[in-house]
């Protein structure tokens, strides 16, 4: 019986230090937004996100080996422009990749070695970023569809 009155209070206090070292050890945002906050509402601008669902853009991105593909599948790109590609690993920050992908034949074109043994999110902008694409890539997979962060009609 004295096991458990020692035992109990001791094994929750051991969990609340490795939950509290789990916390603070990585704790940057996965998301790449700039967000205000006004009194409890965060915001954050949204307006690639429209500009990319107006202009009705959407692409392919497939890695291989050692190169990332970005092709075009609906909408008017600018071919001449390269793009900005963003992977952003799901819970540590410190293992995000920026690519800046080349014009190529089929689209654009970035070399690069990638990981696929995670989940990746992915965001696709131009310099200066006029529009925004995203999607997730999940684990173990080569493509994945990237479009505006939301659609529907205009207000």
């Amino acid at each position: 019986m004295m096991w458990l009155v020692i035992a109990l209070p001791l094994a929750s206090v051991i969990a609340g230090v490795i939950l509290l070292t789990l916390a603070f050890r990585d704790s940057a945002d996965s998301v790449g937004d700039v967000v205000q906050r006004t009194a409890q509402i965060q915001v954050s601008d949204l307006s690639p996100d429209a500009r990319a669902r107006d202009l009705r853009l959407s692409a392919i991105v497939r890695i291989d080996e050692g190169y990332v593909e970005v092709l075009p599948v609906t909408g008017e790109f600018d071919r001449g422009q390269p793009l900005r590609l963003v992977l952003r690993h799901p819970t540590q920050a410190a293992s995000d990749v920026e690519l800046r992908a080349a014009p190529s034949d089929n689209g654009w074109r970035a070399d690069a070695e990638l990981g696929l043994d995670h989940d990746w999110k992915l965001e696709l902008m131009p310099e200066g970023t006029p529009w925004r694409l995203q999607g997730r890539l999940p684990m173990g997979q080569r493509a994945a569809h990237v479009k505006p962060a939301f659609s529907g009609e205009q207000e």
